[in-house]
């Protein structure tokens, strides 16, 4: 993938910001559109203040075959051309620096807030809202018309422990012709709140991003962190950082499993997987003390050793659940019952994920080999990589069973890591951030691929801080596979995605 006007890097290289182009709008425009249309996918689109008035808008693509990223930017006043009726891939990020920084993208089919937040300056919005007026969800819904149409409203409150998302459903009896998906009830201010940065208070922030995703928001923190500043993370560290992130994925891709099976009333799988999760999260406790890893990683490496001894149990427990896991998720396999509602249920078409810029399990369920411990590997990644697991149907299915693949892998990765760790220390002191640098640090996470971007000030704090979590890229693909399905697959098909709300919502 060639683009014009823009600086290439590597996943975790810092650049000046004097590097990075800065182009007319139009040539902006057509550079990203023929970049997504080349094969690669928009990673982040966000805006900065520009020095004068208006902002500046930054385009981190990314290229999955070449394993390279590039960047380019461009200054608009308060509208431009919208990219989002040729590259639909940029429709939410657009939607977001509307929300966010008043900058309308002319254009735009469906314009809409994304979290019900006022402008980071304080204006009124591009709905000419005062922060007193917005209110979440409250907007225009998109309505199908004719004879027997009719809406089904879910949420924002669901039953059972479940944070809140509003669904309307466009139907025709029971078949669904339309989602629309709206959330924004768990927006925190983060991205605002870490403008104070780089500070000890960012960490418990980047733990909480998505708070089934500690390790992964946080090991991304914490690489481009490490970037800003020069530093270097002892093999140890990276090697600890690699078994607490693929025991993240361990335990929600087997808690997802059992879900599934719960969702179809298979309670066999969903008791053991319930049970075995808890086993994978008991082990993350063993590194560090804390089930969902929190207090593990930190910029310059780890807070806690892996001992002789604390490995050899590690080993023996993995090896157990590998067996009961085993067990317990091949049920699902060899039961037809099973098979006839996961099969050809919720399906997303690879040309349609392709467009909307899927990642993570969803995407290569569909046959698109992306994975950031491939294609942008850093840390232990970068010396023992891990194949991608795919399958070609983009179905209830193929998001279960890429699942399943990630388990056994996982499990064979940590136990060769075990069998062969590194000595050494697990900590360097990191200098402070250098000063006017950009940093895009990538991890794939359990979902999908996490993306972190930064740039520093002339006082190396954090002048913008864009986190991108999978869930992002995903929830109109969710929204995708409704089309055509009946409404009571609606929570199949949701839990095949297990999509994150306060990820989106920051």
């Amino acid at each position: 993938m060639q683009t014009p006007y823009a600086v290439s890097f590597r996943n975790g290289q810092s650049l000046a910001v004097g590097e990075i182009p800065v182009i007319p709008i139009e040539r902006f425009r057509d550079s990203v559109i023929a970049a997504v249309g080349g094969g690669g996918r928009i990673a982040s689109f966000f805006a900065v203040p520009a020095d004068g008035a208006g902002v500046r808008l930054y385009a981190v693509l990314a290229d999955d075959g070449q394993g390279t990223l590039s960047v380019l930017s461009c200054d608009v006043q308060d509208r431009y051309p919208s990219l989002t009726p040729d590259c639909p891939q940029a429709h939410l990020f657009e939607r977001e620096i509307a929300e966010q920084w008043g900058v309308v993208p002319e254009g735009h089919p469906w314009l809409k807030p994304v979290r019900f937040h006022a402008p980071f300056d304080g204006r009124r919005d591009v709905w000419g809202r005062t922060r007193e007026q917005i209110l979440p969800s409250v907007m225009k819904y998109f309505q199908v018309e004719g004879h027997e149409v009719h809406e089904v409203a879910v949420g924002p409150v669901h039953a059972g422990i479940i944070e809140p998302g509003h669904f309307r459903f466009q139907c025709h009896g029971e078949i669904v012709l339309h989602l629309e998906i709206s959330l924004g009830y768990q927006h925190r201010g983060i991205e605002e709140a870490i403008l104070r940065g780089p500070e000890k208070r960012l960490l418990p922030f980047m733990q909480t991003v998505a708070g089934d995703t500690s390790i992964g928001h946080t090991t991304a923190y914490c690489q481009l962190r490490e970037s800003l500043a020069g530093g270097c993370v002892p093999p140890k560290a990276q090697a600890i950082r690699g078994i607490a992130l693929e025991l993240e994925r361990l335990a929600n891709h087997t808690g997802d499993l059992g879900a599934l099976a719960g969702d179809i009333g298979y309670l066999p799988t969903s008791s053991f997987c319930g049970r075995i999760r808890g086993d994978f999260l008991n082990m993350s406790a063993l590194l560090c003390g804390n089930r969902f890893g929190r207090g593990l990683a930190v910029p310059g490496g780890v807070c806690f050793d892996l001992t002789p001894k604390t490995a050899e149990t590690l080993a023996e427990r993995l090896t157990a659940a590998k067996k009961d896991v085993s067990t317990a998720v091949n049920l699902l396999w060899n039961t037809p019952s099973v098979l006839a509602r996961f099969e050809d249920t919720g399906v997303v078409q690879s040309s349609i994920c392709r467009e909307l810029g899927m990642v993570g399990v969803p995407a290569r369920a569909c046959g698109i080999a992306m994975d950031c411990r491939a294609d942008f590997p850093t840390g232990i990644y970068q010396t023992s990589p891990i194949a991608v697991s795919v399958w070609e149907k983009g179905d209830v299915f193929g998001r279960a069973y890429v699942r399943w693949l990630e388990i056994q892998k996982s499990i064979d990765f940590i136990l060769g890591l075990l069998a062969s760790f590194p000595e050494g220390p697990i900590r360097t002191e990191m200098k402070p951030p250098a000063t006017n640098l950009f940093c895009v640090s990538l991890v794939e996470g359990w979902r999908g691929e996490i993306c972190h971007a930064a740039i520093t000030a002339a006082d190396g704090s954090f002048r913008r801080y864009k986190i991108v979590d999978p869930s992002f890229h995903n929830w109109m693909g969710l929204a995708m596979a409704l089309r055509e399905q009946q409404i009571s697959d609606f929570p199949l098909c949701n839990k095949s995605f297990n999509l994150s709300y306060c990820g989106h919502d920051l």
